[in-house]
């Protein structure tokens, strides 16, 4: 039997539960789990906002553990090995993108916590292909978030050839914004900070953001215009995206990460006139993931983490709700 935290319904309180989880597959692999990070889609999920969520429910799709066990067929792992998991736990393996290597982008790809139980319990089961060796260097306390967050702002660098001495600005300073300043910092990039928070432009820059721009000011918005090759934006909430699209270069990008769920409301002449490009990504599939860990592991780059036992789940959960979390918090016991 697997222990894990469960819902039981929409919104509701996650308390002990306990799953019979089957044979172990072939190809999968049983994780010890030793700390799991908690993500906003853990709350979306649990609130069911996507319209997908199946109860009981267990979260948890930011995994560090150790191998327990090995389905017949895996040869890539063996126990006692230390592995992370993130959003998606299986894929197809035989479509034409898993054989590009794009697994992130299989149309079959299993979230971790949509259809199976997650990563809040003392065990979780993934297709061995999902799952990711941990690298010397990388601190396993704090490396959770890395398989989310991290690997959800880090994958465009590798997408669109983000160039050493392209100007990158960063919409949002908060659970993803904080990892890709560090990332475009290490990558080389000048990096400016979007903030409209007093309480965050010194933390930006001590993360490795060379300028921080408040949005708050319309003029220096303006005096922007034209500067930024790449503007990652990591909130989920509504903005005026026509005076980001302004402070975009000829050939720029607005990509987006985080999930806003209003339509964009975009004036198309700015991007016909400077050859801009909007866009965006989910998470990168588990050779990106292998890829990030290492550049996280040279340049030290680790998420700020607050850690909570797994038996005070749900406090954690609320001070993510009420978005107090600095900036991201681990489930460790």
């Amino acid at each position: 039997m697997i222990k894990a935290y469960a819902a039981m319904e929409a919104g509701g309180e996650l308390q002990p539960f306990e799953y019979d989880p089957g044979p172990l597959a072939q190809d999968d692999v049983e994780i010890a789990v030793e700390s799991c990070g908690i993500c906003h889609s853990d709350l979306s999920m649990l609130n069911n906002e996507w319209g997908f969520t199946e109860y009981p429910f267990v979260p948890g799709h930011e995994v560090i553990g150790s191998i327990a066990a090995v389905g017949d067929n895996v040869t890539t792992f063996s126990v006692g090995q230390r592995v992370g998991l993130g959003w998606h736990a299986g894929y197809c393996n035989t479509c034409p993108t898993c054989l590009d290597g794009d697994h992130n982008l299989c149309a079959s790809a299993q979230p971790t916590i949509a259809g199976r139980h997650g990563g809040f319990a003392d065990k979780v089961r993934a297709q061995a292909t999902a799952v990711v060796l941990l690298p010397e260097g990388i601190n396993p306390d704090s490396a959770g978030p890395l398989f989310c967050a991290g690997i959800t702002v880090f994958n465009p660098l590798l997408e669109f050839d983000i160039k050493p001495t392209s100007k990158v600005a960063v919409i949002g300073i908060g659970g993803l914004g904080h990892i890709a300043l560090q990332f475009l910092n290490a990558w080389g990039c000048h990096v400016t900070a979007f903030t409209s928070s007093d309480s965050k432009k010194q933390q930006a820059l001590d993360l490795g953001a060379h300028a921080v721009l408040d949005t708050s000011d319309g003029d220096a918005l303006a005096a922007a215009a034209g500067s930024f090759d790449f503007i990652l934006s990591t909130v989920n909430v509504k903005l005026d995206w026509n005076a980001y699209i302004a402070t975009l270069a000829v050939k720029g990008r607005l990509h987006f990460v985080g999930a806003t769920l209003e339509p964009l409301d975009i004036a198309v002449f700015p991007l016909i006139s400077g050859q801009r490009s909007i866009s965006g990504s989910p998470v990168g599939s588990p050779g990106a993931i292998k890829t990030m860990l290492e550049f996280a592991a040279a340049h030290r780059i680790e998420p700020m983490t607050e850690t909570f036992p797994f038996a005070k789940v749900n406090e954690a959960m609320q001070r993510l709700t009420e978005g107090q979390a600095k900036y991201r918090i681990v489930l460790k016991d």
